[in-house]
């Protein structure tokens, strides 16, 4: 039996690039390795994290992705700088993901230091709640799950 095809489009951020490429191998690995469908991955670059609704919204619109995936890092700093970044760009992706009806998942991370960012972004990091790092392949996992969830709705009808 062949596996099922699916376009995903991953959108990533290269302001903390050293975090986004973590992130980006951690996706790319459980697309590859882990998803039980046969995998087109398209990646599209972006200069930051504000930048990648409006990166989401024109793959959406000129391309067929089956869901896109998120990546990029927002470390706080001293200003308020993070918090408009940092909301505006989860809410653009809420925001292109519901008027779009594309599941997107997100990976992008919002942290306090880099440090906690390097965490998160490493696979074998585990928290001391157990939660495990590597959040790029938890997003990729979420957009498969979606993927899943939207064709066997279709397939209902």
């Amino acid at each position: 039996m062949t596996a099922e095809k699916v376009h995903i489009g991953v959108v990533v951020s290269r302001f903390n690039e050293e975090i986004s490429n973590r992130l980006l191998e951690g996706a790319q690995n459980y697309l590859r390795n882990v998803s039980d469908y046969e995998v087109e991955i398209t990646v599209h670059w972006v200069p930051g994290a504000f930048e990648i609704p409006f990166a989401c919204q024109e793959i959406i619109t000129k391309t067929d992705v089956d869901a896109l995936i998120t990546l990029g890092s927002v470390v706080k700093g001293g200003t308020p700088h993070f918090d408009f970044v940092a909301g505006e760009c989860i809410r653009g992706i809420r925001k292109v993901s519901v008027s779009t009806s594309t599941p997107i998942g997100l990976g992008v991370l919002t942290t306090n230091t880099y440090e906690q960012a390097l965490e998160r972004s490493d696979k074998s990091y585990v928290d001391h709640d157990g939660s495990a790092g590597d959040k790029g392949s938890s997003a990729a996992e979420a957009a498969i799950a979606m993927v899943r969830l939207i064709r066997s709705l279709t397939s209902q009808n």
